[in-house]
């Protein structure tokens, strides 16, 4: 079961909480805006993502 992402804007990995939230390596929220773009809930930039896992991919 695979529930991490890449984020290609920061340079980390981030896991996911949910099906629209997840937590990066600094403690800082991520929600899901789409399959390859994700949104920092602290600054609100959008980020680019290797791709939001979900229950279905297992």
């Amino acid at each position: 079961m695979n529930r991490h992402f890449y984020d290609y804007d920061d340079g980390d990995f981030a896991h996911v909480l949910s099906d629209a939230m997840a937590i990066n390596s600094d403690g800082e929220l991520m929600m899901r805006m789409g399959d390859t773009m994700a949104m920092d809930m602290d600054s609100g930039e959008l980020h680019m993502i290797s791709g939001w896992p979900n229950d279905e991919d297992d």
